[in-house]
């Protein structure tokens, strides 16, 4: 066995030189492959983001290539426009993305294309989008909050600790999108805090997938994936925990029986799906994946954004206050009451535009092509845009981009005014716009009602001068080091 992998690793190092010097890929010292492959970055900038923001600023079309991973990336609405609507038949996900994300994400609606992503689109379209699913997920996060989130808080307050509010939101998320997608509750945010063998497994397994993706060459990481060691070892060990414990809760569901009769999204998905436990397993692994750490970012950039601007906060509570009332309680708004809420769904998006969620999204070009800005994608090439960079691009949003103003979100009568998306691609846009949007906002806004009516928060050890928290490595935006904040109690 030893003298087999010593034969296979000398052919694969043989074969991997091989490859990029075909692919021209060593060759490339132009002065951003130079900086990227050396990594010196980093001596001006905390986050790979703010470096690719850095130079699509100063590109004429906003438009930058990463030769040496045969890389588009752009902070052009036009060209934004071209790939996720105009050419989106030429931009599937494609063979490389879902080679990335295949061993965690299966087949999944977010690393699929062709008839897998839209029959899972559209069955997804239909539950999220039912009244009885959306009452169900209300009541869920209604729940938690009253249950759990609140006496979590009152618990830290009382006690003069610190609490990370970013694990606490990445908590939330996994009880609220657990019981959505299972009927099952992990229990995450119930007092004493304890860890989970799920979310431990899901952490490692998304960041060590979103690793095989700064690699010059998929070959890096698949050698060491055939091999089993490293960074892969780990992964597989983290998605045969995350196999077996969902795999567990499926065929507990199933004992239970399903049905559309069930509110939860697996009786649902059961009823059509059938006896495909290995389908099932992707189609939930991806809800709940996006359901916990997509929220749990975008909750994390709106506090992180809110502690350094309390004029914004206040303005929210006036708001809170005529909408539901003086007073304390109650502590969470319903439905209609957040309909109402035009500042706050306006500093939600705001947030989001400066801090997305998910920072970059790629596709692969099928055939060769030309952007809406001129620039040449090759057959099989990547093609990267890049919310978190156009948030910040002047030619897109203003000369005040790099401010934190709801307003500029509001009509002339205060209502919230929606920008097209192609300009604001936090939630794609598309033939693959999220499904799930409304519903991410109402749990956002929903935690947010309660935080703002019935604490004050403030971030501890906060860099007042820094413009963007520092990020760690990850599917989603996650602040490392986490969101350590002191809370209190308000008075009424």
């Amino acid at each position: 066995m030893f003298i087999f992998i010593t034969i296979f690793g000398f052919f694969a190092i043989f074969f991997l030189l091989r490859t990029l010097r075909l692919q021209n890929l060593r060759h490339c010292n132009c002065e951003i492959c130079h900086a990227y492959i050396t990594s010196s970055w980093r001596n001006d900038f905390d986050n790979l983001c703010d470096w690719y923001s850095h130079l699509l600023r100063r590109s004429p079309t906003l438009t930058i290539q990463v030769h040496v991973l045969n890389n588009v990336i752009t902070a052009n609405p036009d060209n934004v426009e071209h790939v996720l609507k105009t050419r989106f038949d030429n931009y599937p996900k494609g063979k490389q993305f879902s080679d990335i994300l295949g061993d965690l994400l299966g087949r999944g609606i977010f690393n699929s294309d062709g008839d897998t992503w839209r029959f899972q689109r559209k069955l997804s379209s239909l539950e999220l989008g039912s009244v009885s699913v959306r009452i169900f997920a209300h009541d869920i996060i209604k729940n938690e909050i009253e249950m759990r989130l609140v006496p979590l808080l009152n618990s830290f307050g009382d006690h003069g600790l610190d609490l990370d509010l970013q694990d606490a939101f990445r908590r939330f998320s996994f009880d609220t999108i657990s019981k959505l997608s299972f009927g099952f509750d992990p229990v995450c945010l119930r007092l004493p805090l304890t860890s989970s063998e799920l979310v431990d497994a899901f952490d490692m397994a998304s960041t060590l997938s979103a690793h095989r993706a700064l690699a010059p060459s998929p070959l890096f990481w698949k050698i060491k994936r055939f091999l089993n060691i490293g960074s892969e070892k780990k992964l597989k060990q983290s998605i045969d925990v995350i196999n077996r414990l969902v795999g567990d809760l499926i065929k507990q569901r199933r004992k239970k029986g399903s049905g559309m009769n069930n509110n939860d999204l697996i009786s649902r998905f059961m009823a059509v799906v059938g006896d495909d436990d290995e389908y099932l397993r992707d189609i939930v692994v991806n809800f709940l994946l996006a359901g916990r750490d997509t929220v749990a970012a975008g909750l994390t950039g709106f506090f992180w954004l809110l502690n350094r601007h309390p004029e914004v906060e206040n303005r929210i509570r006036e708001e809170l206050e005529r909408v539901m009332g003086p007073g304390l309680d109650p502590v969470t708004a319903s439905f209609n009451q957040m309909q109402e809420m035009n500042y706050l769904h306006s500093t939600v998006y705001e947030s989001m535009r400066l801090l997305p969620p998910v920072q970059f999204d790629s596709k692969f070009a099928l055939n060769n092509d030309i952007l809406a800005d001129g620039t040449f994608v090759e057959s099989g090439a990547r093609v990267t845009y890049h919310p978190y960079a156009m948030g910040r691009m002047d030619r897109v949003w203003g000369p005040d981009c790099e401010e934190f103003r709801p307003e500029r979100w509001l009509d002339s009568a205060g209502k919230f005014r929606p920008e097209n998306p192609v300009k604001y691609p936090v939630f794609q846009a598309g033939p693959r716009v999220c499904v799930g949007k409304d519903m991410a906002i109402m749990e956002m806004k929903s935690v947010a009602v309660t935080i703002i009516r019935r604490f004050e928060i403030r971030v501890v050890g906060s860099n007042p001068i820094s413009r963007a928290p520092r990020f760690a490595p990850g599917l989603t935006a996650t602040v490392s080091g986490g969101l350590p904040i002191r809370v209190r109690e308000r008075r009424g």
